[in-house]
């Protein structure tokens, strides 16, 4: 069980000091923004993971509330939500815009130094002489499309935060534009800002029926003008590599090295399919953190893919290869954690509340089946198959039984080399 943040009132009261407040630039807004470090961190056992969001949530209710937004608040998980009234007398949708405050793990977001570039010429910029650190377009070329504008960049030694402190910055002046011009016809906005989407956990809590829109766009990356109106499957796993240690002197046939497992491992994935290698719908594997001694040793990956099938296929990759480091050192050398969401509960038959808690959980479906004790009597017997057609036809069918009940059932895979002789045509 995580530990929620001590974010005080959910609600809070409204301000008037936004009168004769001087209206702040996006610049500005994104600027201040980025001094706060917000950072979040796997494995923290709290949400949100990191005190610095928490902090930023507080900053954000804070000026919401001075800008005139109503229903303030920040959820006992550090989610910050407001509203901004219908001036409409038509009932119309509520609409919602969504970002996050934290910044990525992979790299720190203490002590931010930025540097602005006016009129950007389209050359090599250098962030870091000292280090010799630069953006090159012709390593990022979407630089070329800027080239005349204003950009941000760092000193090459932290993130920036743009991601997605940017789409804060946004979503805060559209609140402050609308609240200033209220000659602006607009239905109900809903703000939603959330902790945690750089770990994989930002959709986690985020409560939908209290946020009240129905249709929300998330403000986070992406070209101007452009709208993403599909997404991934993702998921995070982790493989752990138990290792035996052994005086070098004396380790022949019998030391086991985590770390060169965990490279073993790490080579049985296709090679080609990681980011740098794929682009568009194209799944990959991505190893984003490593560490280990001859002991102990991790990987730690990011699953996606677009396709439900290719993604589940990814995942199936993983355990086989982590089996097969399991029948080559032994079992418990290399043990998988991917992190993922139930999509099927079974159980004899459950609490009182439980169902109303299931009731909450998209796509999930339940099964209550009373003798589940009994299901291993049917494991090598042949069941009907139904399967509904497109056309409203009904495929019916005798169901598959695999041979393989148990490890020893499990065979090595050969092959039969068939060599042709160009010159007889004699195959052998």
């Amino acid at each position: 069980m995580k530990k929620k943040s001590n974010s005080g009132d959910l609600f809070r009261r409204p301000s008037n000091s936004r009168k004769g407040r001087r209206i702040m630039t996006v610049k500005e807004r994104f600027l201040n923004y980025i001094s706060i470090n917000t950072r979040s961190e796997e494995d923290t056992g709290q949400v949100p993971s990191t005190d610095g969001q928490l902090a930023f949530a507080r900053m954000l209710a804070d000026e919401l509330d001075a800008l005139g937004a109503e229903k303030v608040r920040i959820s006992e998980y550090g989610y910050v939500m407001a509203e901004l009234g219908s001036n409409l007398e038509a009932d119309i949708p509520a609409l919602g815009f969504i970002a996050h405050m934290d910044t990525s793990p992979d790299a720190s977001g203490e002590n931010i130094k930025p540097r602005i570039i006016e009129n950007y010429d389209g050359g090599v910029i250098v962030l870091n002489e000292e280090l010799g650190m630069c953006l090159d377009p012709a390593e990022f070329e979407s630089l070329k499309s800027h080239v005349g504008e204003q950009l941000i960049v760092t000193d090459g030694t932290t993130l920036l935060g743009a991601d997605d402190k940017a789409g804060v910055a946004e979503i805060m002046c559209l609140v402050e534009h609308l609240v200033s011009h209220p000659e602006i016809k607009h239905g109900k906005i809903c703000i939603g800002f959330t902790p945690d989407e750089e770990i994989g956990n930002g959709a986690d809590y985020f409560d939908v029926s209290d946020f009240g829109a129905q249709f929300a766009y998330t403000v986070d990356g992406g070209e101007l003008g452009e709208i993403e109106f599909e997404n991934f499957n993702g998921c995070n796993a982790g493989v752990y590599f138990k290792g035996k240690s052994i005086h070098p002197g004396s380790a022949k046939n019998k030391m086991i090295n985590a770390s060169l497992v965990a490279l073993e491992f790490a080579a049985m994935l296709p090679m080609a399919e990681t980011p740098q290698h794929t682009e568009g719908y194209e799944g990959f594997y991505h190893l984003h953190d490593m560490k280990g001694g001859v002991e102990q040793a991790e990987l730690q990956y990011i699953i996606r893919d677009h396709d439900r099938d290719k993604f589940e296929e990814r995942k199936r990759f993983m355990a086989l290869a982590a089996f097969y480091i399991n029948k080559k050192y032994g079992e418990g050398t290399a043990k998988l954690i991917i992190e993922n969401y139930a999509e099927v509960v079974v159980a004899p038959d459950f609490k009182p509340g439980v169902m109303d808690l299931f009731a909450t959980k998209k796509n999930l479906r339940v099964f209550r089946i009373k003798n589940m004790s009994r299901l291993t009597d049917f494991v090598a017997k042949h069941v009907i198959d139904f399967k509904s057609l497109i056309d409203g036809g009904i495929v019916a069918q005798t169901s598959f039984i695999a041979n393989a009940r148990k490890p020893e059932d499990f065979m090595p895979a050969y092959c039969n080399r068939k060599i042709t002789n160009k010159e007889t045509g004699e195959v052998s």
